[in-house]
């Protein structure tokens, strides 16, 4: 199947994999898969192991966080790890302006322009990763020193 068969959104992550020079793993779901938890048990997986894809407001810039869907993000810790103002959860309108993606669906790639992102380190101790590949139906699968490789990000924890 074409990226063109697939969701605008969808097709913009498969491309940004094979233009990044990942392997364009992704797999559509008959059933939303919105939430770590749905996912993992939709993939038979750790919701360890599940990237989420959370986009946070930064004195009006996007800032993307790539934790593991076992993990709470501590806005204050990173906000200090990165000497920087207030750190809040951006409102769906922002995320999709700033992603091309819906909340619950946003991938670590495919955004119309590149977004300061870090990775949550925890993400490592799994061999396979699987992130939100742009929509609610669909997600890929990545190792974490790809995931790091392709998205640029900064490495920290973010718990």
């Amino acid at each position: 199947m074409s990226s063109d068969a697939f969701p605008g959104p969808v097709a913009n992550v498969k491309r940004a994999l094979t233009a990044l020079g990942a392997q364009d793993t992704v797999t559509v779901f008959d059933a939303k898969v919105p939430t770590a938890a749905a996912a993992a048990a939709a993939l038979g997986c750790d919701v360890a192991a599940i990237t989420n894809s959370l986009v946070f407001e930064l004195e009006g810039t996007p800032l993307l966080i790539l934790a593991s869907g076992a993990a709470k993000v501590d806005v204050r810790k990173v906000a200090d790890r990165l000497g920087t103002g207030k750190i809040r959860r951006a409102s769906p309108e922002f995320v999709l302006a700033h992603t091309g993606q819906e909340v619950g669906g946003v991938a670590p790639v495919g955004h119309p322009e590149k977004i300061r992102t870090l990775l949550d380190e925890s993400l490592s101790a799994h061999r396979v990763l699987w992130a939100g590949a742009g929509d609610h139906n669909s997600m890929f699968s990545i190792s974490y020193a790809d995931l790091h490789r392709i998205t640029g990000a900064e490495e920290m924890s973010v718990r």
